[in-house]
């Protein structure tokens, strides 16, 4: 069979997390409008008859500001160095700039095989999408493929063009193996990814979520014990909202997912905490488990 590891890699916020989860089949990564809303590698794997693809959905490339947002970097760099190929998404509803263009030499210099996508092309006008592709093309990518990741159209063509691109090789997940990723971390992420729509500013980079207890009681409900973290006092009332309203209705829109997710009924309790300035602070980052 074939088999590879394929980063996916763009600048923030072009779908890279809907593209994954649409190649895979299944939710995987969390999603959100709000930049670095992915914060490290995670594996989504689709399987075909003799194939075996492992995609690794990688923050958007960006100038980092934080400590946080270079760590962010050095894990897409990192990515490209296990490389079997690479999915490398632009956005059609933009026009390519200086950080696409930065992506692409670092692909190139990775000697990286690369299927180009060009994402949103649901809404973007026809002409837009062509320039896109024809600008694009200078870069001599082994394939260019328009798609929308949010309606999870024209997704077969990535697949077959990395089928061509992927060596023979073994199949590193058991087909039943969505993902390599933890239930603390899946259970972390989709609490997060509830928050992150309601926050606006500095606020959704300031926010990080730690999962501290999963726990099947007696009476069959699982307790999920998790805590917010954010830096600064003057966050937590954001982040819990007046009378308590925001935590609220993010909490109950996580455990309604979340009971959908683990096929058990759910007590989630979310408690908010103050970790002062933790994206300036590699020791706090690692931590947080990012």
């Amino acid at each position: 069979m074939r088999s590879g590891f394929v980063p996916v890699v763009g600048r923030p916020n072009v779908g890279k997390s809907t593209l994954v989860n649409g190649l895979v089949g299944t939710k995987v990564a969390i999603t959100s409008p709000r930049p670095q809303t992915t914060r490290t590698n995670i594996r989504g794997v689709f399987n075909g008859d003799d194939l075996q693809v492992v995609f690794v959905d990688t923050p958007g490339i960006h100038r980092p500001r934080t400590a946080l947002g270079a760590r962010l970097n050095a894990i897409v760099t990192a990515s490209l160095a296990d490389a079997d190929a690479a999915v490398f998404v632009v956005d059609a509803t933009g026009k390519i700039g200086p950080g696409d263009r930065l992506i692409a030499e670092r692909l190139i210099d990775a000697g990286t095989s690369v299927v180009c996508v060009v994402n949103k092309v649901d809404v973007a006008p026809a002409d837009a999408v062509v320039e896109r592709l024809a600008v694009a093309a200078e870069w001599d990518f082994a394939a260019y493929v328009p798609t929308s990741a949010l309606q999870g159209s024209n997704l077969t063509p990535i697949v077959d063009e990395l089928r061509a691109l992927l060596p023979e090789g073994p199949q590193f997940f058991p087909p039943d193996m969505p993902t390599d990723q933890t239930e603390e971390f899946l259970v972390g992420e989709i609490i997060r990814e509830k928050f992150l729509s309601r926050l606006r500013e500095e606020l959704p980079h300031s926010l990080a979520v730690v999962v501290e207890e999963i726990l099947v009681q007696d009476n069959g409900v699982t307790r999920v014990v998790a805590k917010l973290i954010v830096e600064r006092d003057s966050q937590l009332g954001i982040v819990v909202g007046k009378g308590g309203t925001l935590i609220k209705e993010a909490g109950s829109e996580a455990r309604e997912e979340l009971e959908r997710r683990l096929a058990a009924r759910i007590h989630l309790d979310l408690r908010a905490k103050v970790v002062k300035d933790w994206q300036e602070h590699p020791g706090a980052i690692e931590r947080l488990g990012l």
